[in-house]
């Protein structure tokens, strides 16, 4: 039986197949919409918040969940025994590493007995979940301080990059200058962002979907090559039949040792829309 627990948040985009198979505990982000607070995949499903953010963006809004909310899982997994690793999304995203980081100093008083990691992923949504799914897959059968290891030589390894169907709703997130925004509309660009420094910055356009597509598989092709085993995540907002196509042309053409879509974080949708489709991945080590 492991003796490392991993908890991650949900903008890591973990699928729930993952989180059962290898006992992820996930901590969600909050989602506020006309007045109630909706917990991230736990009272409120990617679609469902979609719709939500169709019908009002205006009435939209999310916050971090508290040192408390962290706590409360930090105990729960200290009753089985477990010392614990706690992967969050890149504190220049957020919120949620300074306040597991808080329910860690508040734990360590009340929790001596176990031990307790807070890793800043420096990243995002598919990248970070390969983080934490290498981390829960060392937990299986490697130390505490092992597991630890494997998460930051992953962290330093993963690649992200996220293909807007426009660029008109980057700004909601203060991410992208509004002017940019607007200009973007106009000439109906397909912007591409990328994760560095944990921060997320425009890395290149393309004109067509498609063509975003092929400077995506392009850089892919030049960073891991096509012979080396590699571990490639897929995510979508509310665009599954594309993330499925994609997934066909990586399984052909890739060397995979794990390869899985799964839906984007209504949270990243917020500021990317519907349409979004993005590609972490890592070569193995």
């Amino acid at each position: 039986m492991s003796t490392t627990a991993i908890i991650a948040d949900s903008v890591a985009c973990i699928t729930k197949e993952h989180a059962e198979r290898y006992g992820i505990a996930m901590v969600p982000v909050n989602i506020w919409f006309e007045g109630k607070v909706y917990r991230d995949w736990v009272d409120v499903s990617p679609t469902q918040a979609y719709e939500f953010l169709d019908r009002s963006p205006e009435s939209w809004g999310t916050s971090a969940a508290s040192p408390q909310e962290y706590l409360e899982v930090y105990r729960d997994m200290s009753k089985r025994g477990q010392d614990i690793l706690a992967i969050t999304v890149s504190s220049k995203l957020s919120m949620q590493y300074e306040s597991a980081r808080i329910a860690k100093e508040l734990a360590e008083k009340e929790l001596p007995q176990t031990r307790i990691e807070v890793l800043n992923s420096e990243t995002a949504a598919a990248a970070e979940s390969l983080v934490v799914l290498a981390a829960a897959r060392a937990a299986e059968d490697k130390t505490f301080d092992e597991v630890t290891a494997v998460a930051k030589a992953v962290k330093e390894r993963v690649k992200l990059f996220v293909l807007l169907e426009t660029i008109r709703h980057v700004h909601r997130s203060g991410r992208v200058p509004e002017f940019a925004s607007r200009i973007g509309s106009l000439l109906s660009i397909k912007p591409i962002l990328t994760s560095s420094d944990g921060a997320m910055h425009i890395a290149t356009a393309a004109r067509t979907k498609q063509g975003g597509v092929e400077k995506m598989l392009h850089t892919m092709r030049e960073q891991v090559g096509g012979t080396d085993p590699v571990h490639v995540a897929i995510m979508h907002a509310d665009t599954l039949e594309e993330a499925e196509k994609l997934k066909e042309r990586i399984a052909a053409e890739f060397n995979c040792a794990e390869l899985f879509i799964t839906d984007c974080s209504p949270v990243i949708g917020y500021a990317t829309g519907r349409g979004t489709l993005g590609l972490a991945y890592y070569k193995s080590f």
